[in-house]
């Protein structure tokens, strides 16, 4: 015989299925996107400008935006993200830690600012020769960065992963282009 739940019972299974999408739903890259393979953990270490973003609350508006990445203790990553608000004339800054997700030496990784929510960083191309550049991505297609070691990357580089980003399904006629200006720290 078929058991029937009640209503309390099915709320339950919503309500822990809920709970497990946010901490576990939210770190794979996109469906079908694959993050780069033979990565270097080691390499990727240290500032990335970043050159251009799809847009999104936590960022609106900044500019001269960075990320410093560096080993931590317990073998992850801590990431210290910082950008300029121009209207308050402040840096912002956020502070998180990254774990890799993937194998090894795949970019994937879970990365968390707030506590134990995690969100999902993955690194799906990568100028494999230098590591001068890259193109990351979140858990979906609204969030991806063109990130570089400098702040200016030349056209050709940009052109090239604005049309590598547009055939995996990103929506590169959003993407805004950030300014460099250094402004005291």
């Amino acid at each position: 015989m078929k058991r029937r739940f009640d209503r309390n019972e099915t709320w339950i299974r919503w309500t822990a299925a809920a709970v497990l999408g946010l901490f576990f739903g939210c770190v794979g890259p996109p469906a079908d996107i694959r993050p780069v393979t033979a990565f270097d953990v080691e390499r990727y270490l240290g500032v990335w400008y970043e050159i251009a973003r799809l847009d999104h609350r936590f960022e609106r508006n900044l500019t001269d935006v960075s990320a410093t990445y560096s080993l931590r203790d317990d073998g992850g990553i801590d990431v210290l993200n910082r950008g300029f608000d121009p209207a308050s004339k402040k840096w912002k800054i956020a502070r998180g830690r990254a774990y890799a997700i993937g194998g090894d030496d795949e970019g994937s990784f879970k990365v968390s600012f707030f506590g134990p929510f995690y969100g999902g960083y993955h690194v799906i191309s990568l100028d494999r020769d230098a590591y001068e550049y890259a193109l990351v991505c979140g858990p979906n297609r609204s969030y991806l960065w063109i990130l570089a070691r400098n702040p200016q990357l030349s056209e050709a580089k940009t052109v090239h992963l604005i049309e590598s980003a547009r055939s995996m399904g990103f929506d590169t006629n959003r993407l805004i282009f950030v300014t460099h200006k250094q402004h005291e720290s």
